[in-house]
């Protein structure tokens, strides 16, 4: 019997093992490769006891030296880029190349984390009132913690933690159970770049450990990537215990092609969109909505063209497209909701079931799906699949296909494929979805601009990361100062004080 390597909570700086236990799964194989202690409340608490002591030293840090630890530890993280994408694709199962493009999409975080000293400059006037200067600070909050879903294991807490640090924050990191290694790995990697023990901690868990970090008074943020029932869940008891709460959470995303698109342009980026790491991200296009009958027919020629030859297998080996769902329960999930859309009538052009790794593997593949002839009314066109499947709907004009998207109860992502300014600009403009594409159609922003859906899709006022991760995890306080003359002697003014 083979003996499975322990994932250890990281509290206080040193590896703590314990709690309820769990086996990791490579997707791939279906094979147990490691086994994880889920945290109870105490180990919660430890972590919480830890960040408390560590904190007032780190706010009093000046930036410049916390931003040294962020350089650090980019530098860390690109050494052992190909260790952590290796860690990613074992227990998630995406492809290695895709886990690549994921890390490094978290490093351009931790670069605009460096540049915290400048993020932290207040705002100064001079003379504000009658000898009276006014200026305002950030300062950090104190304890802050993240939980982040298992579809991108270091991209998300990157999002996350790298800024809150800076900041001057303490960091508690529950990573999803089903992918833990990434997460230790940053927290080695911290500890090597310099930053002190108890700032970022790692406690595995499940709801048990979310809800202790909800219910904690010492906790004083929390942000939420994951399904929206949780997300509303999570903002609803964070906000009844009085913390500041960003909680994202699902998606059904929308691309528009017009007649004048360059379809076969259109249909090549539409592949990568909806079929990239099988189709488990909360910004992969979903719904294709093509106006007009000949548009239509001529994508999906393209589509089931491209889809069917796209290489599937393990995420480990070099050179495919697409590796397996991240659990069996959720490649189920997925073949029912293409049996679901077969019986209600949407048009099967491509069935992922019929991949012959579906059958013969033991690991949890899913070919890639598409459906022609979708309707609003059916569930494969509600519902968020998570998966590798492509839905196409027919609307008869631009005007239809927009308040197709602006009716949809999420509003996530999504974009448009035209050669049409006017339409490009009408679209931007009318569109109620937080993040928009013109001929991107995967508009996820840079680290400097912030990320975030409207509608079920974000619970919250802030968006993750960028100026709006500066806002959230950091509060402003103002201070009025006045210098009276020694030899003056004023009157007491009992009016309201103004100009």
């Amino acid at each position: 019997m083979t003996t499975l390597d322990e994932i250890c909570h990281w509290i206080d700086g040193r590896p703590l093992s314990g709690g309820r236990p769990l086996e990791i799964t490579n997707p791939a194989t279906g094979r147990a490769i490691r086994r994880l202690g889920l945290a109870d409340g105490d180990q919660v608490r430890l972590a919480i006891d830890a960040a408390q002591a560590a904190f007032p030293a780190w706010r009093d840090t000046p930036p410049a030296k916390r931003a040294q630890v962020m350089f650090r530890f980019k530098a860390l993280l690109e050494r052992d880029a190909d260790e952590i994408c290796r860690l990613i694709s074992e227990e998630h199962g995406k492809v290695l190349e895709d886990a690549l493009g994921e890390l490094k999409r978290g490093i351009e975080n931790v670069e605009f984390a460096c540049g915290v000293p400048e993020l932290l400059k207040g705002e100064y006037s001079h003379n504000a009132g009658p000898r009276i200067d006014t200026w305002s600070n950030h300062q950090p909050l104190g304890i802050v913690a993240g939980i982040t879903p298992f579809n991108f294991p270091a991209m998300v807490p990157l999002w996350m933690a790298p800024l809150a640090i800076a900041c001057g924050n303490a960091f508690i990191l529950k990573p999803s159970e089903q992918v833990p290694s990434a997460a230790t790995k940053m927290a080695r990697l911290l500890e090597e770049a310099g930053l002190p023990r108890g700032i970022f901690q790692v406690v595995h868990g499940d709801r048990e450990a979310v809800e202790a970090l909800l219910d904690a008074p010492q906790v004083k943020a929390l942000s939420f990537v994951g399904s929206t029932p949780v997300a509303k869940a999570i903002y609803r008891r964070g906000a009844d215990h009085g913390k500041r709460v960003q909680a994202l959470g699902g998606a059904k995303n929308h691309a528009v092609v017009l007649p004048d698109a360059d379809l076969d342009n259109a249909a090549s980026t539409l592949i990568g969109a909806a079929f990239g790491s099988a189709g488990e991200r909360c910004m992969a296009i979903s719904v294709a909505v093509c106006v007009g009958e000949e548009t239509a027919d001529a994508l999906v020629a393209r589509l089931a063209e491209q889809a069917g030859a796209l290489k599937i297998g393990p995420g480990t080996e070099k050179g495919l497209d697409m590796g397996a769902l991240v659990n069996a329960a959720h490649r189920d999930k997925v073949a029912g909701y293409i049996a679901e859309g077969e019986a209600a009538g949407a048009e099967l052009a491509l069935d992922g079931r019929r991949h012959p790794l579906v059958g013969e593997s033991a690991g949890y593949f899913m070919g890639a799906t598409l459906f022609d002839r979708v309707t609003p009314e059916m569930r494969i066109y509600r519902d968020e699949i998570f998966g590798p499947v492509l839905c196409v709907v027919r609307a008869a004009s631009f005007e239809e296909a927009i308040e197709l998207i602006n009716a949809h109860q999420y509003g996530n992502g999504t974009c448009v494929f035209t050669r049409d300014g006017e339409a490009a600009r009408r679209f931007s403009d009318a569109i109620e979805v937080g993040m928009v594409g013109i001929n991107v159609p995967l508009p996820v922003p840079v680290a400097y601009h912030s990320f975030g859906g409207w509608k079920e899709s974000l619970f919250g006022d802030l968006h993750a990361y960028g100026p709006d991760g500066v806002r959230f995890y950091t509060r402003r306080k103002t201070v009025s100062q006045r210098w009276p003359a020694r030899d003056s002697r004023e009157r007491a003014q009992l009016n309201f004080p103004s100009h």
